[in-house]
């Protein structure tokens, strides 16, 4: 007996090639798709029946680089000083407020940004995390969250020693490892977790040769790839230049921390040899147009170069509908050649991603059998015809996250006609303000 059928719907595959079939069905059975098309669900008797007509199926957006613990920032009010260059932007206001951050706004912060993220049809996160005031255990905080909401997730510790030295390297490190280890203890034990590790690191210019050994080791004792910013800015190659006689991506590579379960983000700065580098060794590199305009860095010249590029939010918010439009029209301002079907090519390869961090254990991204039912359902009304050879162009210029009516993770309806199915979202969302009051306070008192 199958758990959900969604029934006569428009299923639309949003990795190329592009594929839009109407009037069909989609089965789910327990955590999988187990049949999808057209009278799919002909005799099949399931608990619960969704209406499909007129709505439109997709596999769920993927954000492939969050930071949540930037989820309690949102208008904080603090006194800061000037923010005139991206370094200042960063000690005035990330690294007070990640500084502020314990275990309870941790959690709160993975839960609002995981609800926000299921509501805008938004399944996968790829998170990025940062409290110096709170490392160990931070990461089961995060995870916490995103298994209360039913998010999948993939999270680590950005290694640094930008507060604490080689001490704050270190227990960076052993988080990553730590919380590694958990997940393989829960997997060893006949479980499915819906949130997996990577081994992270801030920037190259914050982490030392010793600090690039100790996560070189890490990488390969818990077969996790890394996740890293990587010349977001002019100046973390000019550090690197100037102290370490080498580009960024050159000094990783010395450490052997370039593979194909790497994700570096943001390369504004990366130089042309450095993307052939990138490319060689398999590396993702998730690009943030939002972030990169708002920070001020400047925009990534060689963005058609990167074989496998996927799309992040960087900490502003998990609605991947918006990002991509942003992310689109700053191309084309910029001069770009880029399309709505490279945009949502690189999207929905945030599902390659997720099956690399999973390390294979899952396949996702596609409305096939086999695949985990991680679906959104849009009541997305298209005013042009749509067909497999213009579904990118709707998706950029038409669909929204207001569009978003359902969203199913891993076989569970979250939220079912713009509502939480589980959820107490009021009572979380009241709480998560008084926490943020809390944190603004202490982040207040924290001296750039």
């Amino acid at each position: 007996m199958a758990d959900i059928v969604i029934k006569n719907a428009t299923l639309m595959e949003t990795e190329p090639p592009f594929r839009i079939t109407e009037n069909a069905d989609l089965v789910i059975t327990g955590t999988m798709i187990e049949k999808a098309g057209k009278g799919a669900a002909d005799g099949v008797e399931c608990a619960k029946v969704i209406d499909g007509s007129g709505k439109i199926v997709i596999p769920g957006n993927v954000c492939a680089h969050h930071h949540y613990y930037s989820g309690l920032s949102r208008g904080m009010l603090i006194s800061a000083g000037p923010q005139t260059d991206f370094i200042q932007v960063l000690k005035e206001w990330w690294w007070r407020l990640d500084r502020a951050l314990d275990e309870e706004s941790c959690y709160y912060s993975s839960l609002i940004c995981s609800m926000e993220a299921i509501s805008q049809g938004t399944t996968g996160v790829v998170d990025h995390h940062a409290s110096p005031s709170f490392i160990k255990g931070s990461l089961s905080a995060i995870a916490k969250g995103m298994e209360d909401t039913g998010i999948r997730g993939v999270t680590c510790y950005e290694v640094t020693d930008r507060n604490g030295g080689m001490d704050e390297v270190e227990r960076g490190v052993d988080e990553n490892v730590r919380f590694a280890g958990e997940i393989d203890r829960r997997i060893a034990a006949g479980e499915d977790p819906l949130v997996e590790a990577m081994i992270g690191g801030h920037a190259p210019f914050t982490i030392p040769d010793e600090g690039l050994s100790a996560m070189s080791e890490a990488v390969r004792s818990t077969g996790r790839g890394m996740h890293i910013h990587v010349a977001e800015d002019s100046y973390d190659s000019v550090w690197s230049h100037h102290f370490h006689g080498d580009g960024v991506i050159e000094r990783l590579d010395r450490y052997g921390l370039l593979g194909d379960n790497t994700l570096l983000v943001h390369g504004v700065a990366l130089r042309k040899n450095e993307v052939d580098l990138l490319n060689e060794r398999g590396c993702f590199l998730a690009h943030n147009g939002r972030s990169n305009m708002n920070n001020h860095v400047g925009y990534f010249p060689y963005l058609a170069d990167v074989r496998k590029l996927v799309i992040g939010t960087d900490g502003c918010g998990g609605n991947m509908f918006e990002e991509l439009k942003i992310d689109f029209f700053k191309n084309k301002d910029a001069g770009g050649e880029w399309w709505p079907a490279d945009f949502l090519g690189a999207l929905s390869r945030g599902n390659r991603l997720l099956e690399s961090a999973f390390r294979k254990r899952i396949k996702v991204g596609k409305l096939e059998p086999g695949y985990r039912a991680d679906i959104a359902v849009l009541d997305y009304k298209a005013p042009t015809p749509l067909r497999s050879e213009n579904a990118a162009a709707h998706f950029v210029w038409g669909m929204c996250s207001a569009n978003v009516e359902s969203t199913i993770v891993n076989g569970r309806l979250l939220y079912e006609n713009r509502r939480f199915t589980a959820l107490d979202a009021e009572r979380i969302f009241s709480e998560a303000r008084r926490v943020a009051e809390r944190v603004w306070a202490r982040a207040d008192k924290i001296k750039a």
